[in-house]
């Protein structure tokens, strides 16, 4: 069963899902019936292209390797190149919209403007922008509902790690009254580094010389990042709303390695955290770095790893353990809404 997608965005987290189609092809085909056409690609700097019949993966990456520029991609009968991000969406025939801009959690634009021409053109989404889910996801999930199309967004909170769709389906029937997670790989290596002496603006360099940290990492170290995953948790797995200015913060940056020391003395580990809390219908959400004892599930979690503890009425305490980026990762986390995307069409079909 044929699929086509156009990307919003090419850069390395479309790149990486356009790889694992590229190279997961015959196993899509084999296994799920999913032939994944990407006819579309929108980018603003690197250019556009558009073909109905679909592009050849290979080369656009090829060319994007040797040029860097999408306009480099050869000319054939039916090709489009210069199309806008919006024109892509209201103007190609894509069925999906793989919408991985960069993420503006102040604003959540373009891609929340984005997702609304989407819907409102009749076609899914699917997105690792934060933006868009931690400022107006219940606006978005009511237009998406309104014309009949999915709305996905697995890679937000734990890249391909399914924070989101698990509980979801294999948790189904509980009630999570807690969420506690370890939510950013970059704070997280930091916290790890500091411990074994390393001051912080040194275990912050060796984050930026390893590639964990971006260039500016204050939404990483501030614990913003966080603030707005802890804010998506809420809203999805909760079903409460939450506003990011609700939910209090705290980073990482005025600890010490004394401090560190001063928690192993005590058989406890600082770890930055977005709690969860459910109580009498109510729930409240914070982000702050805690001392919890090595024996905790979360104590042992370290360098860039991320990890989300669910507390369930009739399960007890569920881990969930798994890299919290990555491009391979971030990509596959695309690939998981794709294909429940393709798996409930089947189902829909078959009656």
């Amino acid at each position: 069963m044929g699929h086509n997608i156009a990307f919003i965005g090419f850069g390395g987290v479309g790149q990486g899902l356009a790889n694992i189609l590229l190279h997961q092809k015959d196993k899509l085909i084999q296994q799920e019936d999913l032939d994944v056409k990407v006819v579309a690609i929108s980018d603003m700097m690197k250019g556009s292209l558009y073909h109905p019949d679909g592009l050849d993966v290979n080369l656009v990456l090829e060319t994007l390797h040797s040029t860097g520029s999408l306009n480099d991609y050869p000319d054939r009968r039916g090709l489009v190149k210069g199309l806008d991000s919006v024109e892509t969406i209201r103007q190609t025939n894509a069925d999906t919209i793989m919408e991985v801009t960069f993420t503006d959690v102040k604003t959540g634009q373009p891609a929340i403007h984005h997702c609304e021409t989407a819907f409102q053109a009749g076609k899914n989404v699917i997105t690792t922008n934060k933006g868009p889910i931690a400022l107006k996801y219940r606006e978005l999930k009511k237009l998406a509902e309104q014309n009949g199309v999915f709305f996905g967004f697995e890679g937000t909170v734990m890249s391909g790690t399914p924070a989101l769709r698990m509980p979801l389906s294999s948790l189904a029937g509980n009630e999570i009254t807690e969420i506690t997670g370890i939510l950013n790989g970059t704070s997280n290596y930091i916290l790890t580094k500091m411990e074994e002496g390393l001051a912080f603006y040194d275990a912050l360099q060796e984050a930026k010389d390893n590639g964990f940290a971006e260039a500016d990492p204050t939404n990483d170290i501030e614990g913003f990042d966080v603030r707005y995953k802890a804010v998506i948790l809420t809203n999805y797995l909760m079903d409460v709303p939450i506003d990011v200015q609700d939910v209090p913060c705290e980073g990482i940056s005025h600890l010490t390695p004394e401090d560190m020391k001063e928690a192993q003395k005590q058989g406890e580990r600082w770890k930055l955290l977005a709690t969860i809390k459910k109580e009498n219908g109510h729930v409240t959400a914070s982000v702050e770095p805690k001392r919890i004892p090595v024996s905790d599930p979360l104590a042992s979690v370290s360098s860039a790893t991320n990890a989300i503890l669910y507390q369930c009425d009739l399960a007890g305490p569920i881990t969930l353990t798994g890299a919290g980026a990555g491009i391979t990762e971030t990509g596959y986390s695309l690939l998981i809404d794709l294909i429940h995307i393709h798996r409930k069409k089947k189902t829909v079909n078959a009656y």
